[in-house]
C-alpha cells in the first residue's frame, strides 16, 4: 500500500519577520532607537579622537573632583559608542535605552548647573568644548537642554516598548511572532492537515 507523502514544512525563522504585521508602536520604537543611538554613537566618535579635549570639557563643568574628571572624560566617549551601537543594532535594547536615558539626564543636569552658576562653556557634547562668550552660552543652553530632553523621551519610549523591527534581540532571544503571523501559521497548519487527511483517504 503506497504511503502518502507528508507535507514538507520549513522550520520557522524568527527574523526577519513579516513587516506588514508590525504594529505602529514598533516603528516608533525603531525611530526612537535609531535617533538616540546615532546621536550617541556620533558624539562618542567625535570625542574619542581627542580624549584630552574630552577630559577638559568635563573639567570645565566644575562639578567633579579633578581626578574623577579624567576617568569620566576618557570613559564617556567609549560608553557612548557602545550604547549607541547597541541601540542602532537593537542589542539588549531595553538596557541600552536605560543607559542612553541616564546619559541624557546627566547631560541635562550638567548643562542646567553651569547655566545656573553663570559659567559660559560649550557643552562639549560633540567634541568641541571650551569657554565661549556669555551671550553665546545663554543662547545655546536652552536649545541644548531641549535637545537632550527630546532624546530622553526617545529613550523612555524605548524602555517601555523595546521591541522593534531589525533588532539583534530577535536572534538573541527568539522573541515570539506577532499575533498576525501566529494566526497565519495556524491557518496553514489546518490546511495542511486537511490535505493530508484527503490524501490518506
Amino acid at each position: 500500500m503506497p504511503v502518502a507523502a507528508q507535507p514538507c514544512r520549513l522550520p520557522h525563522v524568527p527574523f526577519p519577520e513579516d513587516l506588514r504585521d508590525r504594529p505602529w508602536t514598533q516603528w516608533v520604537t525603531l525611530a526612537c532607537r535609531l535617533l538616540l543611538g546615532i546621536v550617541l554613537f556620533v558624539a562618542g566618535l567625535l570625542k574619542v579622537v581627542d580624549l584630552a579635549r574630552s577630559v577638559q570639557s568635563v573639567r570645565l563643568y566644575q562639578m567633579l573632583p579633578f581626578d574623577v574628571t579624567a576617568v569620566v572624560g576618557n570613559a564617556l566617549p567609549i560608553l557612548e559608542i557602545a550604547v549607541g551601537l547597541a541601540l542602532i543594532t537593537g542589542t539588549f535594547t531595553r538596557l541600552a535605552a536605560v543607559a542612553g536615558s541616564l546619559f541624557m539626564i546627566a547631560f541635562i543636569i550638567a548643562i542646567s548647573s553651569v547655566w545656573a552658576r553663570g559659567i559660559s562653556i560649550d557643552c562639549g557634547c560633540f567634541g568641541q568644548g571650551g569657554e565661549i562668550a556669555k551671550e553665546e552660552a545663554l543662547a545655546s543652553y536652552p536649545w541644548e537642554i531641549a535637545r537632550d530632553a527630546g532624546l530622553l523621551l526617545t529613550g523612555l519610549w524605548t524602555i517601555v516598548k523595546p521591541r522593534a523591527p531589525f533588532a539583534v534581540d530577535q536572534w538573541l532571544f527568539a522573541l515570539p511572532e506577532p499575533a498576525g503571523e501566529l494566526e497565519a501559521d495556524a491557518d496553514d497548519e489546518q490546511v495542511d492537515d486537511g490535505l493530508t487527511k484527503e490524501t490518506l483517504a
